[in-house]
């Protein structure tokens, strides 16, 4: 890299520095919108006793789900994880530590964390055990809970398109959990589908300014999709 270009050209480049024992960030929901390829390179490189925070921790064998095979995930921050089976082993033997929150209090732990909030107040949560030992206000007759925000060593984020210098535009629902990542990583890489260079994007269609992004990567996806059937 020099200068504003942001762009690298292997998967060990692009999370060169990460360690044991760091917070990851990780965009998408469900399989839609996930930097498989940087998932896999940390898997590649063996790195443990990570603390990832993501909506969820994909399936079986796939997304993040393949960072729990080889226990590499010590703690998961997360809202939802009922598709995955190891998931749940590790949860109830004790082998990992999990953090429920609410999904819309862990978008903006995210986002509050990249604007440089420490923490704010949402009535989400409130009298629930999401609330247990939080801090309590009433606020124009309605109670709320204090939240902490969040940022990462970390943030891997998939984007469709992005220019040399880490612009970034989203497609459709794969925008998702992404552009809060984004910003809450000391480190963000982008895996996207397309580069394109500086000037190409609509300046008014950019969801992720550059000056957030550290790495850009290129990267080839298989893109699942989630499939439920309910009779044969």
């Amino acid at each position: 890299m020099s200068g504003f270009d942001k762009v690298v050209n292997s998967y060990a480049e692009a999370m060169a520095g990460i360690e044991d024992n760091m917070t990851v960030i990780a965009g998408g929901f469900g399989l839609c919108g996930i930097p498989e390829g940087l998932i896999a390179e940390i898997k590649n490189k063996g790195t443990k006793g990570l603390t990832v925070v993501s909506n969820n921790c994909g399936v079986d064998g796939f997304g993040l789900g393949i960072l729990l095979e080889d226990k590499q995930i010590k703690k998961m921050v997360s809202s939802y994880v009922g598709e995955n089976a190891l998931f749940e082993k590790q949860l109830l033997n004790g082998e990992l530590e999990v953090e429920l929150t609410p999904q819309g209090t862990l978008a903006e732990k995210m986002r509050a964390g990249g604007a440089g909030i420490p923490a704010f107040y949402t009535a989400t949560g409130y009298g629930t055990l999401v609330g247990e030992g939080k801090e309590e206000r009433e606020f124009n007759g309605r109670n709320y809970i204090l939240e902490e925000s969040i940022t990462g060593d970390f943030a891997i984020v998939k984007a469709w398109k992005a220019d040399r210098y880490g612009n970034c535009i989203y497609r459709h629902t794969a925008q998702n959990f992404n552009p809060m990542a984004a910003t809450a990583g000391k480190i963000t890489v982008v895996e996207v589908e397309e580069i394109v260079e500086p000037g190409e994007l609509e300046p008014s269609q950019i969801q992720t300014p550059g000056i957030y992004v550290d790495r850009v990567i290129l990267g080839t996806f298989e893109k699942r999709i989630e499939k439920t059937t309910t009779r044969d």
